[in-house]
């Protein structure tokens, strides 16, 4: 499997193959009044134990032939550590933290469960599962204001001695028990994966590949990349199983939430398929910085997956920055601070840092099995000072930089060897790490060989689970908390041993690479690889004062009490249906319609044609010198401007030279060079320069600058042309370019521009300085005053230089006023200015629609263009009464808006009544709706830009590339069949 999601229709049988390097089109949002949840997580929040011994799922234990590779049935194949014990006589459930964010206790209390006390339903046995309790317990929170729905993988199923059912034999039976019980008592959904499949995807790809890039541990093995590629097939098909079933379970107005790296795909699947679902995702493991991330090879389809969402939640500020970061330098995509512009939408990024379930680590703290455990732990280490640390036993928790920096602590302070004591448990990661282990054994044996005796020992080191009660007394008799994590999401360990030091005031040593380190002022923080500087704060840690101690924990106390797991669920879906309701994106342009643009095309005596070039008839290239034309454009191009009913321009942003090279041989074909600096007529080898009665002296001044940014800019040049200079940085890094033109254009405001009749132009990666009354929408001017009797106007662009042709194509200047007055000499009736305050005025009105609409509260504007009132009337056009609604779906015709798309609709608010006459034939200027008054027009105007529907353009359609384009020209000029 290649890098394609493949989306199968919810209607039929057929399927869609979609590549992930391309970015899916957000339609706008609509959510219910009251939308429902759907909570998507790798697993869901039970371990199932089948206790039916009758069929095949009991086919497993000590005696069972083996089915997998790994021997399943065997006592290695048990399930060892995902869910709690299934009696309620047994001990509380053993610890451990499956990843950033999980707390060690497991998800006790979830779902109003205590203790390990599963759910008996019939053939199943439902327990809590163990770690992520903080996302779970979050997740679980929202019940009270939503209706919630949870989608996961079933995980592990295990029989009733505890060993893994293979899921080959698992019977559709027990399937379909399974999902009925988990949906009547806690509305989940889960979802069944073959056995390889779930281990390529999570044991493969997730653990192998992304956690230890997003931890900044790369890949140090060289293979031959067949694993991998199995891997990634894996993965993409497990994140497809996952996105089959949301929109099996997903209803007009859901708010879709998927979490961790696990699903990374699933915003980009769920996308292609469900264009207007409000979609966030939170990622709980750290996000690296570019640098690291551009390393992973399949890092455009991840990225890309990620930006189906609406937004996308981070630990904290640096890793919401790492990925705009990513998102800017490696796939290329603009942003801001707040967010990445994808494919003309919004894509939200912030912050939210998870917390825990404070009431709970209360309640279970204050457990009666707690306190006879801290007296022992107390009567162990009578008259020594405890320090606690507790991890997972993997690379990124620092526990042998924590092992070196408390024997760098003992050999500097000597007169607190025999005083302190280093209690470290480590729990067994889901991979094992052998080498790592015998690390830390050597490490351990080291330091208690060096400074221990008989009668004492500095270092005990716990390699095991340990269960709830002993976990909270640890952590309750401990005089010190050290954490000191190379890497980490958020450590939910610090804020519960924060809270279970109410009584005792312990200081916490906290490496600064952890994702509460920001949060937590008043933990004492470290650098883990600095040995001597962790020894030094370990000690002063020890020595603090009383009431230094109590003022540390009284502000750490307070920020864990209040920024709870809880509230992290509520805060980010709070935003998320914020920022959806609140509809930021464009408001898409339709799509080119082939029969409308032919039989207008045909039907038309006369015609006029104009074209940008690079990007629109050729596609953008790094060096200005490869766009050369393509055969097939040259071909179709030849053919139009050799018809002669047609009037066909280029007008380009290029010089003379370059047109002349490319596109000389083509006969008939008229040219406009550098944005509307120099002209040459159909026919004619004559170039006429319109500003060769302008001052270019300003030229200097913008040379010099450009030279200093281009010094100072790897990558950038500058472009000389007779009109006017550019500077490139396609070539430069994305994002310091970005900021280097931002700078350079603040320094040509401040030095050029108020003194010069010169303006700048923001280009794709480029700054263009020209003169102020030269641009490409004055030689559209110019050409629609030299033929007013054209019947047909074709005008296609790509960029922010086109959108003057666009302007002035929708009737703003003297060009419009000379085919005004052209038509009112045939009793034709006015067309009203598009100016920029009508503009100005529409696109606010239409912000405040979409609102409306997004609440569906907004009711259609009528068409009804004989009774429209300006404001203030009281007639039945009362403009307080009228709204406009968002256009309805591509191809979906209302009895209140025409069916071809692009139609206008006047505002009642901007246009007076006198201006008003029956419609005949009329386009749409662009994605912010034309507000001039409707009006009869003998000329069918297509203005085309080149990119995504919501590309912000004053366009009346688009096409996705210039080879679409190309096809249109091909079929209109006769050279294509349709």
């Amino acid at each position: 499997m290649s890098s394609i999601a493949t989306l199968h229709s919810t209607s039929s049988t057929i399927s869609v193959s979609f590549p992930l390097t391309e970015l899916p089109e957000t339609a706008q949002v609509v959510l219910c009044e009251r939308p429902r949840l759907i909570n998507v997580t790798h697993q869901i929040p039970f371990a199932c134990t089948l206790i039916d011994r009758t069929g095949q799922a009991s086919s497993t234990g000590p005696n069972a032939a083996p089915t997998l590779s790994n021997g399943a049935g065997s006592p290695a194949n048990r399930r060892s550590s995902f869910a709690a014990p299934r009696h309620l006589a047994a001990s509380s459930p053993p610890l451990e933290s499956d990843n950033t964010t999980t707390t060690p206790d497991g998800v006790n209390g979830v779902n109003g469960l205590s203790g390990g006390g599963g759910k008996i339903d019939g053939d199943c046995i439902l327990d809590p599962r163990r770690g992520h309790s903080a996302m779970y317990s979050g997740i679980l929170s929202l019940g009270k204001d939503y209706e919630t729905v949870q989608i996961g993988w079933v995980g592990e199923i295990a029989d009733q001695d505890g060993y893994v059912v293979p899921s080959k034999n698992l019977t559709e039976a027990h399937k379909q028990n399974l999902k009925d019980r988990l949906w009547q008592k806690e509305k989940v959904v889960p979802i069944f994966l073959e056995d390889s499949r779930a281990a390529g995807h999570y044991e493969g790809y997730c653990k192998t590949v992304l956690w230890p890039l997003f931890h900044y541990l790369l890949w140090d093995e060289a293979t031959d990349g067949r694993q991998e590629k199995n891997n990634w097939d894996d993965y993409v098909f497990v994140n497809q199983q996952f996105a089959d079933a949301i929109v099996e379970q997903y209803q007009p107005g859901d708010v879709v939430w998927i979490h961790d790296y696990h699903l990374l795909l699933v915003p980009h699947m769920l996308r292609q398929r469900l264009p207007s679902a409000a979609i966030g995702v939170f990622i709980h493991a750290p996000f690296p910085s570019s640098e690291i991330f551009r390393c992973l090879p399949k890092r455009v389809e991840v990225l890309n997956g990620l930006l189906g969402a609406n937004q996308i939640g981070f630990q904290t500020y640096s890793y919401a920055r790492h990925f705009i970061s990513c998102c800017t330098r490696v796939n290329g995509y603009e942003s801001t601070p707040r967010g990445v512009d994808a494919m003309g939408s919004t894509v939200w990024v912030g912050t939210f840092p998870i917390g825990i379930d404070a009431e709970r680590v209360e309640r279970q703290r204050k457990a009666s099995g707690v306190l006879p455990k801290m007296e022992a732990i107390r009567k162990t280490y009578k008259g020594k000072r405890i320090i606690v640390g507790r991890d997972k036993l993997d690379q990124a928790k620092g526990v042998q930089q924590k092992l070196q920096a408390f024997e760098k602590f003992l050999n500097d302070y000597p007169d607190m060897q025999g005083q302190v004591v280093l209690i470290q448990v480590t729990s067994p990661p889901l991979v094992e790490n052998p080498k790592l282990e015998a690390k830390i054994s050597e490490l351990v044996a080291h330091i208690n060989g060096t400074y221990g005796s008989l009668n004492f020992t500095p270092v005990h080191h716990y390699h095991q689970h340990i269960d709830r009660d002993e976990y909270y007394a640890l952590l309750s008799v401990a005089d010190v908390g050290l954490i000191t994590s190379v890497r980490d999401g958020m450590n939910t360990t610090s804020l519960e041993y924060i809270m279970c030091q109410k009584e005792n005031h312990g200081p916490l040593i906290l490496s600064e690479f952890t994702g509460t380190a920001g949060s937590l002022g008043g933990a004492m923080m470290v650098n883990p690889w600095d040995y001597q500087g962790v020894a030094r704060v370990i000690y002063d840690a020890l020595n603090l004062t009383e009431e230094d101690k109590i003022a540390r924990h009284s502000q750490l106390h307070k920020h864990v009490s209040a920024h709870t797991a809880q509230f992290w669920a509520k805060n980010f879906i709070s935003e998320l249906i914020l920022n959806v309701g609140t509809w930021d994106q464009s408001a898409p342009t339709p799509y080119l319609d082939q029969s409308v643009i032919i039989e207008k095309y045909n039907s038309a005596k006369k015609r006029l044609l104009m074209f940008d070039y690079d990007g629109t008839l050729t596609p953008i290239r790094k060096t200005p010198g490869a766009a050369v034309p393509q055969e097939h454009m040259l071909k179709a191009l030849t053919a139009l401007a050799n018809d002669p009913n047609n009037v066909v321009w280029v007008i380009s942003g290029r010089d003379q030279k370059a047109l002349e090279e490319w596109l000389g041989e083509v006969e008939n074909l008229g040219f406009s060079a550098e944005h509307g600096s120099f002209m040459r007529q159909p026919g004619s080898k004559k170039w006429v320069n319109l500003t060769e009665s302008l001052d270019m002296s300003w030229k200097s001044d913008v040379i010099e600058i450009f030279t200093y940014y281009t010094e100072r800019t790897q990558g950038s040049f500058i472009e000389h042309k007779r009109s006017s200079l550019t500077w490139h940085y396609r070539m430069a890094d994305p994002e310091f370019g970005q900021f280097q033109a931002k700078e350079c254009q603040n320094h040509l405001e401040n030095a050029v521009l108020s003194k010069l009749p010169v303006e700048i132009l923001v280009g794709k990666k480029n700054l263009e300085v020209r003169p102020t009354i030269v641009n490409k929408g004055e030689i559209v001017k110019r050409l629609m005053i030299q033929h007013p009797d054209a019947e047909f106007v074709l005008c296609a662009g790509d960029d922010k230089t086109d959108e003057d042709m666009f302007r002035a194509l929708a009737g703003n200047g003297g060009a419009a006023a000379q085919r005004r007055e052209s038509l009112n000499a045939n009793n034709q009736a006015a067309l009203e200015p598009h100016t920029d305050v009508l503009v100005a005025a529409t696109a606010a009105k239409i912000a405040q629609a979409t609102l409306q609409h997004s609440l569906g509260k907004a009711p259609l504007i009528s068409l009804d263009t004989k009774n429209q009132h300006g404001p203030g009337s009281n007639g039945s056009g009362d403009g307080s009464n009228s709204h406009l609604k968002p256009p309805a779906p591509f191809g979906v015709a209302t009895p209140q808006q025409p069916s071809i798309p692009g139609s206008v609709v006047s505002a009642e608010s901007v246009v007076s009544a006198e201006s008003v006459v029956n419609v005949d034939s009329v386009v749409s200027v662009g994605s912010v709706v034309s507000v001039g008054s409707i009006s009869h027009l003998a000329n069918e105007h297509f203005s085309i830009t080149i990119g995504h529907a919501l590309k912000k353009t004053l366009a009346n359609w688009h096409v996705t590339s210039p080879e679409e384009l190309i096809r249109v020209i091909g079929i209109v000029s006769g050279v294509t069949d349709l």
